[in-house]
Formats: structure tokens, sequence, C-alpha cells
């Protein structure tokens, strides 16, 4: 059994290392924390150009069809060098549901503009609620003519106020069950009657509070089907999951690096604190939580490109597990520093912060767990 990259993915690995050292390095990272924008329109174009934001859409609509597991091992990437920006808002949250489940004319309107970084999208999924189920949509989409109106506030939603087309999910009535009633629209995010409030958060990501107030969607807009829009959720959703615990591999695997030459380097006592068995178990534990985490996000990535039966409940335990590890990873990273690690003059604090973003995102561990449990009909 091999659970090595293929000479592909190992090349986008190193390239894509290679370039964020030198377009994202530690500087910019933060610089973008502060920016109100949060994202460099010149790293974005650059990343563009190496086909990266077109690496899962079809060649004929301007990507280059990779599939899954290569989205993981660059955003794994992504997650060692915190890139900033719309990047799986955009690619993931847009690209997805579009190429799954848009007419024809939609896939040419958008997905091309996508790969080539001209566009940028994402899903305004969460409400006041916090939840990641159907039941807390509440967003009304009222039919009136041609068009749909809405009125309502999405909440957590990432990368909005820098978009030019969100995916919203809606509610366009009520059935027996949630998942009944919920339809999806590609709004225009400059569309009269939207307000975007920017979200202070740890990690200092970009999350928004939207307002709807009478926005009008023309009905040509619907992805999919109107009142089964849920489907169009849920295979976003296992795509970002994987995404999301991606991400979270790749920071956990930075923040252990970080952390391990700091114990070899650090002396204390007139011996380098790495020599010490509390410092080495720590250690040992956040090396078998990184190469867990690795090993279970690549085979729910596998097992969701492939269409796996188990596909599903590899994704939530992979969330869960990834969740869980990374912040025990960073914790001890924490731990390990001292006080030093503490202070926002230091790098470690940045993977530590962002961390609670990503493990938070598509449902924490024990949300998972729950689904987990539910696979498992107990």
């Amino acid at each position: 059994m091999d659970l090595g990259l293929d000479e592909q993915q190992d090349m986008l690995k190193n390239f894509a290392r290679d370039f964020l050292e030198k377009e994202c390095p530690e500087s910019l990272v933060r610089a973008m924390e502060e920016d109100e924008k949060g994202y460099s329109p010149e790293l974005w174009q650059k990343m563009a150009q190496q086909g990266w934001m077109g690496l899962i859409i079809p060649e004929k609509y301007g990507g280059t069809a990779m599939n899954l597991c290569e989205l993981v091992v660059l955003l794994e990437e992504f997650g060692r060098a915190l890139v900033p920006g719309p990047f799986i808002s955009t690619v993931v949250l847009g690209g997805v549901p579009i190429a799954e489940f848009g007419t024809e004319e939609q896939k040419q309107q958008f997905l091309p503009k996508i790969a080539s970084g001209e566009t940028i999208m994402t899903m305004a999924l969460t409400e006041p609620s916090a939840r990641w189920t159907a039941d807390g949509v509440a967003l009304e989409a009222k039919k009136e003519g041609g068009d749909y109106v809405l009125n309502g506030t999405k909440l957590f939603t990432p990368d909005a106020h820098v978009t030019d087309y969100m995916i919203v999910i809606a509610r366009t009535g009520k059935g027996a069950k949630p998942e009944d009633g919920i339809t999806v629209l590609i709004v225009d995010s400059k569309s009269p009657g939207i307000k975007y409030e920017a979200l202070k958060t740890i990690a200092a990501d970009k999350q928004c509070e939207i307002t709807f107030e009478n926005v009008r969607v023309p009905a040509a807009n619907i992805l999919g089907q109107e009142g089964k829009g849920w489907a169009v959720v849920e295979k976003t959703e296992k795509v970002a999951t994987v995404a999301a615990c991606a991400y979270l591999v790749g920071l956990s695997q930075m923040d252990f690096d970080v952390t391990l030459n700091y114990a070899k380097e650090r002396v204390q006592f007139g011996r380098p604190i790495g020599s010490f068995q509390a410092i080495q178990h720590k250690l040992a534990d956040a090396v078998i939580d990184v190469d867990g985490s690795r090993f279970i996000t690549y085979k729910a990535a596998w097992s969701l490109q492939e269409g796996e039966p188990d596909a599903d409940m590899m994704i939530s335990m992979a969330k869960a597990w990834a969740s869980d590890a990374s912040r025990r990873v960073v914790a001890h990273g924490q731990q390990i520093h001292g006080g030093i690690g503490f202070t926002k003059e230091y790098k470690i604090q940045l993977y530590f912060r962002r961390q609670k973003w990503m493990e938070l995102m598509w449902g924490d561990a024990d949300f998972h767990r729950e689904r987990v449990a539910e696979m498992l009909e107990v």
C-alpha cells in the first residue's frame, strides 16, 4: 500500500512551498491581518498565473482539471505559510457548487473567471444561530415576478466584503424536513440592499456579517433546483471540510517544525530544553498528531474523490481528529516556547490563532463526532 505522493503531487508540493516561502513571507501575513481587504491582489494574481485558482476546474472552463487530492497537497502548503485571502472561499465555496450544479451558461459565465483570478466568490451559509445544518437557514427568499427578494442576515461569512459574487443559501419554503425549501442563489455582491460589517476574530481572518434588505436576485441565478438546494450545500460542505483539514495539517506541521527547532536551540539549566523528558514527550505527542492528521485527511480526500461509500464517515472522522489534534499541537508549541510564545512579535502565536479559526470552520470536533455516531447508528 503506497501512502506517498505521486510524482505530480510531489512536484506541486515542492513548487508551492518554494513559491510561498518567497511570495508569502511572515511579514505579508502580518500585514494582511491589518489590511482591510485581508489579501494581496499582487499575490492573488501570481497564484492565478500558476493555475491554482483553476486547479480543480475542468479544462474546458480554463482550469487544469486536477483532483481533490492535489488540492489537499496545495492547501497543506497554504496552511504551512498561513496564506491570507479568499482562496478557499473562491475555489471551493464558489467554484465547487457551480461546477457540480450550475447550468452550462452559469459554468461558462463564472468558472473561467474563477480560474483566471478575475472573480472572487464565497458562500453565505451560517446565520446568527451559527448552525451548519439546514435548520439554521432562515434568510427569506420571496418570489416576486421574475426575481427573488432576499431579507435577513448571514453571519461568519468568509471574505464576503471583497467578493464579486456570493453563493447565498436561502429559504423559499418549508417542508417535512429542514432541508426542504432551501434554494441556492448566485448573488451579485454589489447589489443594492446588501450591507457588510467586518467581524473581529482571534485569528484576524476576514469574516463578515451580511444584511440583506429587499435584495433582488434574478430567478435565472438559481443554482440547482428551487427548494432542493441543500444538496448543493452538502456537496460543497464535504469538499470545504476536507480543505479545512488540509489547512490544519499544514499549520500544525509548521508549528511543530518551529517548536522542534526552538527546543533544540533554547538552553536552560546548561542544556537544550529539548533534552528534558517532559519536552520530549510533548514533541512526540505533537508529531504523532501531525502525521495522524495528515493520513486521515488524505484518506478522506481520496474517499470523497473516488466516491467511496464510507466517504462521509471519513470526512467527519478527519475533521474531528484534525480539529482536536491541531489544537493540541499549537498548545504544546505555546507551552514549549513559554512566555515568548504569547507575544505578538514572535511567529508561533500566528499559528495558535489561525488554528482556532479553521478548527471551527465547517463544524468543530464535537459536531463531527455527533455525525460519526449517527452514521454508526448507535
